[in-house]
């Protein structure tokens, strides 16, 4: 019999329309033989099951489930597809811990960790296998601008402490930027992380744990167009170039993959994450940047790329991933 998927996709965030988006490419390229998938819209005021024709079936939350043509239907996996509040920060993990539904991303504590990079970046600092840039968590009602600059040098990133897809984030080149950015970044978030910016090229890599193994896929390098940053336009409106495999020396390429499995299993990660790195090429220097455990999957997304460069489909990814938790 065919196990049912729950495609669990939207949230409350900004990046609500990319979960969206990457939700129906899954369900594209889902194996029909093996899985019947049932796309479930998560969003504030409403929690709904979407049909190919639009219609909208609420969802039963005391145990998760949907009601179709007088048949109720429980899932035996969800998987979970949104970016931001709720999928990346943990809650809806731990919702589906408490109902006992099985989930393809990270646990709850894994993933309310990694989502906050105020608390994280600490403890990646703490495992000693790769180097982080100086950096100050912020409090909303406890910013003192004049000891950020005397501790940092500039140029620094501001940027929102818990959040994704770049928003709420600024390049400070000059002390009176200062106050702007961070008045910015606490829009997005009641806590702000501060941070040296590092010279060198950017690389995603993305890592999955399978039934039997755990793969570091091929590194892509992140190159902005016109952008000071991989800021939201360059990632979704084009303004970067995505390279698979990355142009990069083999043992830079080695040790991008190897760190990044290496923090996978220190971090207790499970499905598939994306983990970014800078390369300083005058230090010879790896540096962590973050740690993403809901990818994007829309067609032109880092992840579905790297497994496409060594020769695994979109749908054999998933298939890999779904089987990983069954």
């Amino acid at each position: 019999m065919k196990k049912k998927i729950a495609l669990v996709m939207g949230g409350f965030s900004g990046e609500h329309d990319i979960s969206i988006n990457s939700g129906n490419e899954v369900y594209k390229a889902l194996d029909k033989e093996k899985f019947t998938a049932y796309r479930i819209v998560i969003e504030p005021n409403e929690w709904f099951f979407l049909s190919d024709d639009g219609v909208h079936v609420p969802v039963d939350k005391n145990d998760f489930s949907i009601t179709l043509d007088g048949e109720k239907i429980n899932f035996d996996l969800a998987f979970i597809i949104i970016h931001g509040n709720p999928g990346e920060n943990g809650r809806i993990q731990g919702y589906f811990d408490m109902i006992g539904l099985k989930y393809t991303t990270c646990g709850f504590y894994t993933s309310a960790l990694t989502f906050n990079k105020g608390y994280c970046n600490p403890l990646v600092r703490s495992f000693g296998v790769v180097t982080l840039a100086k950096s100050r968590l912020l409090y909303e009602g406890q910013v003192d601008t004049k000891a950020i600059l005397s501790e940092l040098e500039l140029p620094i990133f501001v940027k929102p402490a818990a959040g994704g897809s770049s928003v709420g984030m600024t390049k400070v080149k000059r002390p009176e930027e200062l106050s702007a950015a961070i008045d910015r970044a606490l829009h997005e978030d009641e806590q702000v992380l501060v941070e040296e910016f590092i010279e060198g090229r950017e690389f995603g890599c993305g890592v999955i744990q399978t039934k039997t193994e755990l793969i570091a896929f091929p590194v892509t390098e992140i190159i902005p167009i016109g952008r000071e940053f991989f800021d939201y336009e360059a990632k979704y409106h084009g303004l970067s170039h995505e390279i698979t495999p990355a142009e990069v020396e083999p043992k830079v390429a080695e040790e991008i993959q190897n760190t990044a499995k290496k923090l996978y299993s220190l971090l207790n990660c499970r499905g598939i994450v994306r983990i970014d790195f800078i390369y300083n090429e005058n230090k010879k220097q790896l540096y962590f940047l973050e740690i993403n455990t809901i990818p994007g999957q829309s067609a032109e997304s880092i992840v579905p790329k790297q497994a496409r460069a060594m020769g695994i489909s979109t749908t054999q990814l998933y298939t890999m991933l779904i089987e990983s938790f069954l």
